[in-house]
């Protein structure tokens, strides 16, 4: 996979550009998750610092829980960031990407929550809740 990845909200308002290495595709199935998007969150992330935005001042932050908050373009309405307030990292929707991204899906996260009009059957790995040592804020948080 490439160090340096592009992309853009729907409208073309936020853009992007993404140094170093990007995160697997983690698949979250949480009920904030499938609000905010209608099926689930695919995203990978990357360190902050590596991270250009081009249209910061149409984004909008949503505080989704007490440590985190979501990012959306406020014209389009596409759905952007995820970020914990004390990480280093940011999550990034995977579908933003200008392809080829080179992006895979790893794993699952919040099966046990999931929307009852789908299956993941896919093969990948599934976690009742979040995995281990992954920074999330969950289905109620």
């Amino acid at each position: 996979m490439s160090d340096e990845h592009t992309g853009a909200c729907l409208c073309g308002s936020v853009r992007f550009r993404t140094r170093g290495k990007l995160r697997e595709v983690i698949a979250c199935h949480c009920s904030q998750c499938r609000k905010q998007t209608g099926l689930y969150y695919a995203a990978t992330n990357v360190a902050r610092e590596n991270l250009v935005i081009e249209g910061e001042e149409a984004i909008t932050w949503y505080r989704a829980s007490t440590f985190a908050r979501r990012g959306f373009c406020k014209t389009c309405g596409s759905a952007l960031f995820w970020v914990a307030d004390s990480a280093d990292e940011i999550s990034i929707m995977a579908g933003l990407f200008d392809q080829p991204s080179g992006l895979k899906i790893a794993y699952h996260i919040y099966c046990a929550d999931k929307g009852d009009y789908y299956e993941v059957s896919d093969g990948l790995p599934q976690y009742r809740q979040g995995r281990p040592g992954l920074l999330t804020a969950g289905p109620s948080d």
